[in-house]
């Protein structure tokens, strides 16, 4: 995937079992973030800083994905108080469509698993950003003024 490449299409259930699709999502500018696992040290930084930058976020949609299903996401939702969806991407399609589906390592051991990416997209759908091995602290900041400057605001 490539800046000014449209994002892939997708059909996955958010947290309350409802299918959410890229049509969904346009109209407004959307922040696509890929995370490893729910209720993770990382994951939670990452999805709790989200939350609270929302208010900042111009109207933008925000959504996560992870290949944890409906049911973890509604735990993890509500214990943090989060504030958009998360997908369910149990099958590993969308993050094999946007390659953040990688080969990781540790201690020695090799496994597949999620690459911390985010996607900024226009309203049309179009990838206008894209932030590969995400750190978790102050990366909702980064979203939000490039956000801003997409906008021209």
């Amino acid at each position: 995937m490539t800046e000014g490449q449209r994002f892939p299409d997708f059909s996955l259930v958010n947290q309350d079992d409802q299918l959410v699709t890229l049509n969904d999502l346009l109209g407004s500018p959307t922040v696509v973030f890929f995370y490893p696992k729910d209720d993770t040290s990382g994951c939670t930084i990452e999805a709790c800083e989200f939350r609270d930058a929302m208010p900042q976020f111009a109207g933008a949609k925000v959504v996560g994905v992870s290949p944890d299903s409906a049911k973890s996401h509604t735990k993890f939702r509500a214990k943090f108080d989060l504030n958009y969806d998360l997908l369910a991407d149990t099958e590993q399609t969308l993050c094999n469509a946007c390659g953040v589906w990688v080969e990781k390592s540790m201690y020695g051991k090799k496994y597949m698993g999620v690459e911390r990416t985010t996607f900024l997209l226009d309203a049309k759908g179009d990838i206008a950003r894209i932030w590969r091995k995400v750190k978790p602290e102050g990366h909702a900041e980064e979203v939000r003024t490039a956000l801003v400057e997409m906008l021209g605001k």
